[in-house]
């Protein structure tokens, strides 16, 4: 039994980049889940990190209704989450939106969660996702998650980088 099709990608798939909207003063995180309960648990995942944090989540159902869920403890994250996830329009894809934090301050915790499956990218950064489309849906292939590298760093450049870690209180 053939359990897997050849594509013309011409005529059976399209491929779009789909430019994000980040959050001002913010951060998103994508990624994909595979369950109706995601919303919920990654706001768990969100409340439990820091009373301060300030999010919106929302999630792409793949199968049921298909709907975008999605929930938060601010409108505009909630916003924003929402117009991101049903731009990207792939099943199980999940968008975080977030001030007053970083994603490095929730990305383990958002890992942990038991139907998160992985994650694409978490930035402040302009930032494309990948979509391909075919006649089932969408998928997404990868992100493209600011600009290509211009260099190697230099003494100066790592100074700044150690001060900017101080800055945010990541080293001491």
């Amino acid at each position: 039994m053939q359990n897997y099709r050849t594509l013309d990608i011409f005529s059976c798939m399209e491929l779009k980049a789909v430019r994000l909207s980040i959050p001002e003063s913010g951060n998103i995180i994508v990624g994909q889940s595979h369950f109706i309960k995601t919303v919920e648990d990654i706001y768990e995942a969100m409340v439990n990190t820091s009373p301060h944090l300030q999010f919106g989540i929302a999630f792409n159902e793949a199968s049921g209704d298909c709907l975008t869920r999605f929930d938060g403890n601010d409108e505009d994250l909630k916003r924003n989450a929402i117009q991101n996830a049903t731009a990207i329009a792939a099943g199980h894809v999940f968008v975080v939106a977030l001030r007053n934090g970083f994603p490095i301050n929730v990305l383990g915790r958002i890992q942990a969660v038991a139907e998160v499956a992985g994650i694409y990218c978490a930035t402040a950064n302009p930032v494309e996702v990948i979509v391909a489309e075919t006649e089932q849906g969408r998928g997404v292939l990868g992100v493209i998650d600011g600009s290509s590298p211009k260099g190697v760093e230099s003494e100066p450049h790592i100074a700044a980088r150690v001060a900017l870690l101080r800055k945010f209180g990541y080293k001491r």
